[in-house]
């Protein structure tokens, strides 16, 4: 009986000694402060996005792969800006064809 006591003792003592240590070493796992609720490290420039944007484009991770609302809202932008280039593309083929039809 003693020497089960003894065991186990020794082995919280061990335990909390390896927690403190590992706290010590490794802190929160953070070096900047968290994100406000709602805010997002995701970045695309207001207009003209090129290639280069989409390719640097970062989600925040979460327990199941990445934030839902930022993958959602990055497709958004760049559908948008799909859009809109389409349509660009679209009026200049229009100006060629009848500039050259006159």
């Amino acid at each position: 009986m003693t020497n089960a006591l003894i065991y186990l003792i020794v082995m919280i003592a061990v335990a909390a000694v390896v927690f403190l240590l590992a706290a010590l070493v490794f802190g929160r796992g953070e070096e900047l402060a968290p994100l406000p609720p709602g805010a997002s490290p995701t970045r695309l420039p207001s207009d003209e996005i090129t290639a280069a944007d989409v390719r640097e484009l970062k989600f925040q991770q979460v327990f199941r792969g990445y934030k839902m609302t930022e993958v959602d809202w990055a497709l958004q932008r760049l559908a948008t800006e799909v859009e809109t280039l389409r349509a660009r593309v679209a009026e200049l083929e229009r100006l060629e064809t009848s500039e050259h039809g006159s």
